[in-house]
């Protein structure tokens, strides 16, 4: 039973940081997209990366915790192949993230808690990515149409010029 409630406040701690984690990284990319100066298609190109880079470091956060959970804490382990490798826990945590779950590796004990927990909030994790990358592809798109129809009309004052 305490291996459960270490899992579960384990998992709280792990909500609460990459949450806080995904809404300072999609701040800082809206700012970016803002201040940059950059064409649309280079704008949205820096809000997929930088949604990515999030996603990477929170599951690099889950990680470092399942690599605790297991090694320092003890409340369960894993059982599959390759399971005594630091890049494993990266790679198992971004399974989960995903909801891919390979099944190559799975856990035992109370970090079958933690798993359930991780799937859970990177599908919400991800879905507001989702979210925001339509949003900033809504404002692009309008910036888009405009530099385009500034351009065409470029072009027809020039072509009017020359006739």
């Amino acid at each position: 039973m305490i291996s459960l409630t270490i899992a579960a406040g384990l998992s709280v701690l792990l909500y609460v940081g990459t949450v806080l984690c995904h809404y300072e990284a999609l701040r800082i990319i809206s700012r970016l997209v803002e201040r940059s100066g950059l064409r649309p298609r280079l704008r949205i190109l820096l809000v997929l990366l930088g949604a990515v880079l999030a996603h990477l470091l929170e599951i690099a956060f889950y990680a470092l915790m399942f690599w605790y959970a297991d090694n320092v804490a003890h409340i369960g382990g894993f059982t599959g192949l390759g399971t005594d490798g630091v890049a494993n826990y990266f790679y198992f945590s971004a399974e989960t993230f995903t909801s891919l779950g390979m099944g190559d590796l799975y856990p035992r004990g109370a970090l079958r808690l933690m798993t359930s927990l991780e799937v859970l909030n990177g599908l919400l994790l991800i879905g507001w990515s989702t979210s925001f990358t339509f949003l900033a592809m809504s404002r692009l798109w309008e910036l888009h149409a405009s530099a385009a129809a500034g351009e065409s009309h470029a072009r027809s004052q020039r072509h009017d010029h020359e006739s």
